[in-house]
């Protein structure tokens, strides 16, 4: 059902064009929320509630809730208090940054502890905010929720490893399964079961997950959330310098996670907080993470392990949309709120999306996608040093956060702006993360840029004489016709420009041509 969708009367368009309106709108100010854990309590300050959104500012406090709750099945009067004013502060924050609103949810150790609905009233007395108590189904499909919006279109098991409970669900396209299960192996629980070594931790992790997760919520893909798994994935990504050093979308084959996740189960916090990559906040942790994932992923089976930075809080998020605007393409959608407001003509985005839409006979949806976003970004270094542009685009965007975008997909829209900004295929700040790209990946970035150059050269960046002129590829000729009315520049810097386009193509021979009428782009 996930893959083969049929688009339905009642079902939302799926939308991949360019709206410089939607891009410009002011109207929409940050939203905040505030999600109490059961080891820490984070605000999270986005740049809007929308289908793309941009985290404008993040702190989390370590409230450690829930620590000794299994013992007394409270929560202590200390962390009681440090909560209440951590949230009072985070309101402060939130509203002196002018949020639209500020919404806070609570996870595993408030639904537990049996004070958890009177630290509810308390922050709601002293910090003015209600707390949204959720039930583990709850967190689970906003957990899901999460790795749905951060995706184009995952189809996956979601684990999300919190500080005291894991829920696994599954993520079937644009919705949640009807399969679901919360299991009490948080960060604090498990790190209490290796107390008693690793290989008796072993043993009760492998029993909670034979007793309680259903195999058939097995899939070949499985997403890792929650800032444990976030953090196992930045060690591994130093260990082994990874070309493109973004938690979101990272990918391992499932054997590679669990021999890595082994060796970082067995290390003392004390090396862990030497190891390049670890933060030192997370060196305690880190092992019961890792032995986590290693036992899920033995269970499970998966081929593959795709992590991601987006969870419950942003999944809490989308759910709040209409479902048009869950149905905008997150990459497209975060490419033109950045690139198109930074354009000196937004209206040209559009145009240029059209004017390069023959490029490329064989184009699926997929790559439409990232020639979109491309387009969207492609006028963004304008008021940068013409010699540094190529470079520093390349850099900027390789890492830049977006969403609903792999890793490659990365590397071919940093390339494709990278060749727009007249930079050379050989540049060496292209390694290593141009082999994520294979040799017909990088060709085809190298021709989307290079004719993107062309259409800034000889049009200065108008739509309307833009929309005078087509490109023709022959197998032996590449030519740009241009309507006499439209009086565009034939000038040596258009020709070689012309010519840049040619050479990635593959044809020596290139011409401006002046017609009476626009031809279609061939």
């Amino acid at each position: 059902m996930a893959k083969g969708r049929v688009h339905t009367s009642e079902e939302p368009l799926r939308p991949l064009e360019l709206d410089p309106e939607r891009a410009k709108r002011a109207d929409r100010r940050p939203y905040a929320i505030v999600d109490i854990g059961s080891n820490s309590i984070r605000l999270l300050v986005y740049d809007q509630l929308g289908r793309a959104p941009m985290p404008r500012f993040n702190e989390k406090s370590l409230a450690r809730l829930a620590e000794g709750l299994p013992e007394t099945g409270a929560i202590s009067p200390d962390h009681f208090r440090r909560a209440v004013e951590a949230v009072r502060r985070f309101r402060a924050i939130a509203e002196a940054m002018g949020v639209s609103r500020i919404d806070a949810v609570a996870t595993e150790a408030m639904r537990r502890a049996s004070n958890g609905p009177k630290l509810a009233q308390a922050i709601e007395a002293e910090a003015g905010l209600k707390v949204r108590i959720l039930s583990g189904a709850e967190e689970a499909r906003f957990a899901t929720f999460g790795v749905i919006s951060g995706f184009f279109r995952p189809v996956g098991t979601v684990g999300d490893m919190g500080g005291g409970s894991l829920e696994v669900a599954e993520a079937i396209d644009d919705r949640v399964g009807d399969r679901w299960v919360s299991m009490p192996l948080g960060a604090l629980p498990v790190e209490a079961m290796l107390s008693g070594g690793v290989s008796a931790a072993k043993r009760q992790v492998d029993e909670i997950l034979r007793r309680s997760l259903p195999g058939e919520l097995a899939r070949p893909v499985f997403y890792p959330v929650g800032g444990g798994w976030r953090a196992l994935a930045k060690a591994h990504m130093d260990t082994v310098g990874a070309p493109v050093k973004v938690v979101h979308g990272y990918t391992l084959s499932a054997a590679e996670a669990r021999e890595f996740a082994r060796a970082v189960a067995r290390l003392s916090a004390a090396k862990l907080a030497a190891t390049p990559g670890v933060a030192e906040r997370r060196a305690r942790t880190l092992p019961a993470a890792a032995l986590t994932l290693d036992r899920v992923l033995k269970y499970l089976k998966p081929d593959q392990v795709v992590f991601s930075a987006l969870g419950l809080r942003e999944g809490f998020l989308y759910s709040q949309l209409s479902r048009d605007e869950q149905y905008l393409d997150p990459l497209v959608e975060g490419a033109q709120l950045i690139g198109l407001p930074l354009a000196r003509m937004p209206e040209f985005g559009p145009e240029l999306v059209a004017w390069t839409k023959g490029l490329f006979t064989d184009e699926t949806t997929a790559e439409k996608r990232l020639r979109v976003a491309v387009c969207a970004l492609s006028d963004i270094a304008w008021r940068d040093a013409a010699d540094l542009r190529a470079e520093e685009s390349f850099r900027r965007l390789l890492e830049f956060p977006f969403i609903g975008v792999t890793h490659p997909e990365r590397v071919f829209i940093a390339a494709a702006i990278h060749a727009r900004y007249v930079g050379r295929a050989d540049a060496p700040w292209l390694s290593p993360a141009i082999k994520l790209l294979a040799p017909s990946e990088r060709r085809r970035a190298q021709i989307l840029g290079r004719a993107i150059l062309l259409a800034y050269r000889f049009s200065g960046g108008v739509p309307a004489v833009l929309e005078s002129a087509r490109l023709r590829i022959d197998p032996n000729c590449v030519r740009l016709e241009v309507t006499k009315a439209a009086r565009a520049p034939d000038s040596e810097v258009v020709s070689d420009r012309l010519k840049l386009l040619a050479s990635a193509i593959g044809v020596k021979r290139s011409e401006v041509v002046e017609i009476d009428a626009p031809s279609p782009l061939s």
